[in-house]
């Protein structure tokens, strides 16, 4: 079967204008009252009360359907929309305006989407012309908004409708009758959720069974201007440099509008409602209607952020659709201009000099250098950079700026000496952290003088050296004198005596004479002493002087100790025991010490005392310098024994320890040792020896 789109002469009427869309070129001017094209509007019943509404309110149609300008016109847009209403029915018609060059593509898309103008002519069996549905219509519902016609009159034969808004989602926006081809919408459109609907219409015949068709039916939205336009990426915060010439950009608005972007609908127009201050001027801004560029329009001397009343703006836009004509839809925003500073203004000190009076050998802040600066304080062009120019060439001095008040704190950094110099004369200057601007230098007020005066105060004597060092040997006689200290007093124009004394002496070795300050011993100075660390002994001496009140000076001493053999090594350990069963009869290693340094310690001699008895029962072995071995020579019995040892260092002299090594042998039963107390044979071979003696001196008086 043939597919047929016709024009409405060749067919029964249907209701709403007869060609829905036109294509006319954009003259170089609407004419006022001059016709631009002609349209047909029909409504099968006579056209009663019927009513033309036109989106651009530039034009009107006239009675009998012609379209006029009502001034003349150089831009009209995109396209027109044009809407009729009559006691009987309604329909939009929709006019698209194009350049020249693009007249034929033009067409040609219109030819493809809407079908059949009703240029050419085919003949098809069904007829379905595009449908253009105003969005937002009122109720009552369902309403007509077109219809399908087939040519061919099959005896019970219907009509099927289906797609998106019919039987898919959304579902039952649309639908037809089934008999007579009329298409309904149940519902208001939004234009803005869907645009456009492809349907497919076909005819059936009583079994369902489709007998034509499908054929393409499409639905367009036409758009009402219901939506405002909005600004959606605010907060809008500019900047703009004071001094910037007349015409500086300083930001872009920009509001969307969800209506149709083709239409005037959604061509917006900007505008600045409201300029908050209004001084220097209230005409500060302006926006570019089309763009929304906000620029300046004042002179670069009115914007000036040192005289504003406060260097922040806050301008009302407006945006608002249809072109901005009176009828359009509007939405607001607040544009926020933030007047930025430049370093047009140098820092200038408040007075030219400035007084402080510091104490001698005392450090820290002496005086605030206080600075104006017109500029902003939040920038670089405030902040102020102070340098110490001239009069200080001990360093002495050094000036840093506070954050919070931008003053300079001077400060003194090395203690200063009255009876050196009791005045001092200091040249600073101020700067800002950013360069000033070209045209702008640094004057006279940005340079001060500091006048500080230095007062005299009652030092404390110095020692010299201070720590004072000696060497001494350990050991030397008491009131052995150790050193003489040397003490001067800093107030040399004040003629004072000094006295001496001791501050701290841990161990209680020293004296010092009060009046010529000489250290002496007043004990054995002893290197193995608890207050000698690393070989060194220290104690501290105070110098007064005679001022009032009087000032004091502490001196340290360092006494080095050099070691002499006056330690006698100690043996360890001193007891052992051993099984009496023992096979391994190396009861007990040996090991020596001595507080003593070296040469005066090891090597170690070690060696035991002379035997008794027709046997030997043990011998000592040496292992190393500090290190011997005691080993039985047979098992013994249980019972205590003492056995004489002496151990010698390698002093010059040496010297001995004679000590004893208790052993113990007793008796090992199950990995048990047992050493209680045994019979009177448990005895050591020292008495054993001195009764021995005693009583062969008895038998021979």
């Amino acid at each position: 079967q043939v597919l047929l789109l016709a024009c409405a002469e060749d067919l029964e009427c249907v209701p709403g204008f007869q060609q829905k869309v036109f294509y006319i070129e954009q003259p170089f001017e609407f004419t006022e009252d001059q016709p631009v094209l002609k349209l047909e509007f029909d409504d099968c019943k006579g056209n009663n009360k019927l009513n033309f509404e036109v989106s651009n309110p530039d034009f009107k149609v006239e009675r009998d359907g012609s379209l006029v300008a009502l001034k003349n016109i150089s831009e009209a847009g995109r396209a027109l929309f044009v809407h009729a209403r009559s006691e009987h029915a309604e329909d939009m018609a929709e006019i698209l305006i194009v350049g020249a060059n693009e007249k034929h593509g033009a067409l040609k898309e219109i030819l493809k989407i809407e079908g059949n103008l009703g240029i050419p002519r085919q003949k098809r069996a069904i007829l379905a012309t595009p449908i253009l549905i105003p969005e937002n219509q009122r109720p009552p519902f369902p309403r007509s908004v077109g219809k399908v016609i087939s040519r061919e009159g099959t005896e019970g034969a219907k009509f099927r409708l289906s797609g998106k808004g019919v039987d898919q989602d959304p579902k039952g926006i649309f639908r037809i009758n089934e008999i007579s081809g009329e298409v309904s919408v149940t519902r208001t459109l939004d234009r803005e959720a869907i645009a456009n609907y492809e349907l497919e219409v076909e005819v059936t015949d009583v079994s369902g069974k489709t007998i034509d068709g499908p054929v393409r039916l499409d639905i367009s939205v036409i758009d009402q201007n219901d939506n405002r336009p909005m600004f959606k990426e605010g907060p809008y915060v500019g900047h703009v440099m004071e001094g910037s010439p007349t015409g500086t950009t300083v930001m872009r608005m920009t509001a969307f509008d969800a209506d149709d972007s083709s239409t005037d609908n959604a061509l917006l127009r900007y505008n600045i409602l409201k300029q908050t201050p209004t001084k220097p001027s209230p005409n500060m801004f302006y926006i570019d209607p089309e763009k929304g560029d906000i620029v300046t329009v004042v002179s670069p001397v009115l914007l000036d952020r040192e005289t504003m009343e406060t260097p922040k703006y806050e301008l009302v836009i407006e945006a608002k659709d249809m072109g901005g004509l009176d009828v359009g839809l509007t939405g607001t925003a607040t544009a926020t201009i933030l007047i930025d500073d430049k370093n047009d203004h140098p820092p200038e000190f408040t007075k030219k000099e400035f007084q402080a009076t510091v104490k001698e050998g005392v450090t820290g802040v002496i005086v605030n250098l206080t600075v104006g600066d017109r500029d902003d304080p939040a920038t670089g062009a405030w902040r102020a950079v102070y340098t110490i120019i001239n009069g200080n060439p001990g360093q002495s001095f050094e000036i840093h700026t506070n954050p919070q008040t931008n003053e300079g704190m001077l400060s003194v950094v090395k203690p200063l000496d009255y009876e050196i110099s009791a005045f001092h004369t200091l040249l600073i200057k101020v700067e800002n952290e950013d360069p000033l601007i070209p045209d702008i230098a640094y004057g006279p007020s940005s340079t001060a003088t500091v006048q500080i005066t230095v007062e005299d105060v009652n030092e404390g004597p110095v020692f010299h050296p201070n720590p004072m060092t000696v060497t001494k040997q350990e050991n030397i006689p008491i009131g052995s004198v150790v050193l003489t200290v040397n003490a001067t007093d800093p107030d040399t124009l004040q003629h004072q005596t000094i006295r001496y004394s001791v501050y701290k002496d841990p161990a209680g070795w020293l004296e010092i004479n009060p009046t010529n300050g000489t250290i002496g011993t007043t004990a054995i100075l002893d290197r193995e002493s608890p207050y000698v660390q690393n070989n060194i002994y220290t104690a501290l001496f105070l110098a007064i002087d005679s001022g009032n009140p009087p000032a004091t000076g502490t001196g340290t001493l360092h006494i080095t100790l050099e070691d002499v053999n006056d330690n006698v090594p100690s043996l360890y350990p001193t007891l052992a025991k051993v099984c009496d069963d023992a096979k391994d009869l190396r009861i007990v290693v040996l090991g020596a010490s001595d507080k003593d340094l070296h040469p005066n310690t090891d090597p170690f001699k070690f060696e035991l005392s002379k035997q008794s008895g027709p046997e030997k029962l043990w011998r000592i072995t040496k292992l190393n310098d500090t290190h011997a071995q005691v080993v039985l020579l047979q098992n013994l019995k249980k019972a205590n024994y003492n056995i004489p040892i002496s151990v010698t260092d390698s002093g010059k002299p040496p010297l001995t320890n004679n000590t004893e090594l208790k052993l113990q042998v007793c008796s090992c039963k199950k990995s048990k040792m047992d050493c209680s107390a045994t019979d009177a044979l448990h005895i050591s071979m020292t008495l054993i020896l001195l009764s021995l003696f005693s009583l062969f001196c008895k038998s021979f008086p």
